[in-house]
């Protein structure tokens, strides 16, 4: 791998995806999971072979090699999973340019079949031992946790507006505290499963599983600035902002669209750097973990200090923004 080329961020990404795409065919036999599977960014794969490549220092055998991306593949489908039922919840009508797979093959197909993706991302995690398997069940835990929250969130905190949540400081710390759970979870474990992988044990593990975190973090802060930029997100987004930054309880049922979006662009400006300042912090904090002395030297450690600007800004670029 990366023979012949310089090691940089844009082409061990490109290489390491190609082999997480040659994994996920000969590993899915099931069509219509295969389809679902199908454009897929990979970046929490391609994080955890980065941790695994951190942890080897690029000295593991071909065969350590492969079954690491192996195990890759049950983490984009515990996140795939996520996304088809997340489509069903949001009522969104596509995903990545296409009928989002509810709206082609009804909601009950898209419940089965996201809950089969579990089934055999468990058993892929499974045959990695116990540690794996233990680590995949507890992600998936806090991420239907964080759904959960998700769901109430926007339900109850927004839309009757009255209750403690309201507040200015605990409606954006509730909001993060969602994401967390529902997003950065399975950035960190991704990276925690990927040194696992490596037979990596002690401090390192957390160190990346915190470095994962805060990427993902960034990531989804990030994903939800362009939504914002666009004027998507109303509900979820729009509206507790707009409580946090007038201090004021905002009810979206008291307001027409057009009066909350003028809203919108009145405080354009200050949710931007909100956002953007939220972002660079995650996105500093992940560089930090990954210099500690913990880490071993090699090229790839390098690589991991490149990651976390990178992943950001692939997603900002919608937007023109750099981090």
């Amino acid at each position: 791998m990366m023979k012949n080329q310089p090691l940089t961020i844009d082409n061990f990404f490109e290489i390491t995806k190609e082999d997480i795409e040659k994994k996920i065919a000969s590993t899915i036999s099931d069509k219509k999971i295969f389809s679902i599977l199908k454009s897929g960014k990979r970046l929490r794969p391609l994080l955890a072979q980065l941790s695994f490549k951190v942890c080897t220092g690029g000295k593991e055998t071909p065969y350590q090699y492969q079954r690491s991306v192996e195990g890759t593949v049950s983490i984009e489908l515990a996140h795939t999973a996520s996304l088809v039922h997340d489509d069903i919840i949001d009522e969104d009508k596509e995903r990545r340019g296409k009928p989002a797979f509810y709206i082609k093959e009804g909601v009950p197909n898209a419940l089965l079949n996201g809950h089969k993706m579990l089934a055999i991302g468990f058993n892929i995690a499974l045959s990695h031992g116990e540690q794996i398997a233990r680590l995949y069940v507890d992600t998936w835990s806090e991420i239907l946790c964080g759904e959960l929250k998700e769901v109430n969130f926007n339900k109850d905190d927004i839309k009757n507006g009255a209750n403690e949540l309201s507040t200015k400081s605990k409606i954006f710390s509730e909001y993060n505290k969602i994401i967390n759970m529902k997003t950065a979870s399975l950035f960190s474990s991704a990276c925690k499963a990927g040194a696992i992988e490596a037979d990596a044990t002690g401090e390192i593990l957390t160190i990346l599983a915190e470095y994962g975190r805060e990427i993902g973090l960034a990531y989804q802060l990030a994903d939800d600035l362009v939504d914002l930029e666009k004027g998507e997100m109303i509900d979820s987004v729009v509206v507790p902002l707009l409580t946090r930054l007038e201090n004021k309880t905002i009810n979206n049922t008291s307001f027409k669209l057009n009066i909350i979006k003028r809203k919108l662009a009145k405080n354009s400006s200050k949710i931007k750097q909100l956002y953007t300042e939220e972002i660079k912090r995650h996105v500093s904090k992940a560089e930090k973990l990954s210099k500690l002395d913990v880490i071993p030297p090699s090229p790839y450690k390098n690589l991991l200090t490149d990651a976390p600007a990178y992943i950001t800004n692939s997603m900002l670029k919608e937007i023109n923004i750099t981090i």
